[in-house]
Parts: structure tokens; sequence; C-alpha cells
């Protein structure tokens, strides 16, 4: 089985068969996402201490904060699946 890596900036990456879904952290859902992340010791900054512009939900409950654009983060994943 390949295992393929998504940029999500700034030298991070994440293994991309194992996102769920990628949002918007002004969303209602995303802020209690984050939130219930945050408490459970699931949350993963990866801005690097920019602004949060994207929401990546893991397979394994963990919850990925990027400073990229959900759709930069969404064509980076369709363009990694296809190849």
């Amino acid at each position: 089985m390949k295992t393929s890596l998504l940029n999500i900036g700034f030298g991070n990456a994440v293994v991309a068969e194992r996102i769920i879904a990628v949002i918007t952290p002004s969303s209602a859902s995303g802020k209690r996402l984050k939130d219930e992340a945050r408490e459970n010791n699931l949350l993963i900054d990866a801005t690097h201490g920019r602004k949060t512009r994207s929401i990546i939900i893991m397979d394994s409950n963990h919850i990925v904060l990027s400073a990229m654009q959900p759709e930069t983060l969404s064509n980076r994943l369709i363009n990694n699946t296809e190849n």
C-alpha cells in the first residue's frame, strides 16, 4: 500500500489517506471540534503562530490546524490522489 504525504504548510505534512475532511475554522462545527480536541489532547497546531485558515479532521480523531486555505489543501489532496 502506497502512503502519500500532504504538505499542509511550513514544513508540516499529514498522511493523505487518513484525512476525513478539511473545513473552515469559522464554522460553528469547526469551533466545537477544535475546542473538544483541545480538551481531549487531540489538537495539533501546525500554524506556527499564524492565523488558522483550515481545520483538518483525521480518522484518528486528531484535529490539525493549518494556516493554509481549505481550497488550497483540497486541491493538493485531489492532485495527490490523481498521481
